[in-house]
């Protein structure tokens, strides 16, 4: 989201997905709304909230709930200072919740109205809770809540190309433990969106996320690549 423009409420929902019928019925379904709130220019606060669900053969294959929450400080400088806070669950890898909470410092690399790229640093504190007690590696076996301090680092940027024929957006992180070093994950949210219609574009969007501690018998990687629309209110 362009949080060092003017307009005091930007809102954007994005629902995208893939479904397939015949002999397998797939359902791939993810939604995701940002909002912004910039009341003055000493503040902004962002949500970025997202919702997936996967079905194969009628049998429920995921559903996962993410809250991003930032809160940032004089965000028209180059260098400036947040808070952040995530919640989410995920069924498919037995995460009953997880919450984060931390701050750190962005940089504007790029900082005009149709293109930005930002890079940040923040530290957080996170504690996990699985519905299982049996993961991928070992020396975790036998507790349900694994909590751990994390260093993360950030990349997004959104770039409109062609006269504003053509959107592209990303959001990165890499997100290791300060204490262990196999505890680590990272994330690639990718989209790609034509406009339509002023308020009405469509989307293509691309997430790759990693996990490096897993419940046993589960993949790390997941893959989800939609198609739909976006609606926003810039």
């Amino acid at each position: 989201t362009d949080e060092s423009g003017t307009l005091k409420l930007k809102a954007s929902l994005s629902l995208t997905g893939f479904l397939q019928g015949g002999n397998v019925q797939t359902i791939i379904f993810r939604a995701k709304g940002d909002v912004t709130i910039k009341p003055s220019d000493a503040w902004t606060f962002i949500t970025k909230n997202s919702y997936v669900y996967q079905e194969f053969g009628k049998e429920k294959a995921d559903e996962d709930i993410l809250s991003l929450n930032f809160l940032n400080f004089y965000p028209n400088r180059k260098f400036y200072p947040l808070l952040l806070g995530f919640v989410s669950t995920n069924f498919r890898r037995e995460i009953e919740l997880r919450s984060l909470f931390g701050a750190g410092v962005t940089y504007q690399l790029l900082n005009k109205k149709d293109n930005w790229l930002r890079f940040s640093i923040t530290s957080e504190y996170e504690q996990t809770n699985f519905n299982l007690s049996t993961y991928n590696r070992e020396q975790y076996n036998g507790s349900r809540s694994i909590d751990t301090f994390r260093g993360t680092i950030w990349v997004s940027g959104k770039y409109q190309l062609f006269d504003k024929k053509l959107i592209l957006t990303h959001e990165s992180y890499y997100q290791p433990s300060l204490e262990e070093g196999d505890n680590y994950r990272w994330q690639a949210d990718l989209g790609v969106e034509l406009p339509l219609f002023k308020h009405l574009n469509f989307k293509v969007n691309y997430l790759h996320t990693y996990e490096s501690i897993v419940i046993q018998d589960q993949e790390e990687e997941d893959r989800f690549l939609t198609f739909g629309f976006t609606i926003k209110n810039f």
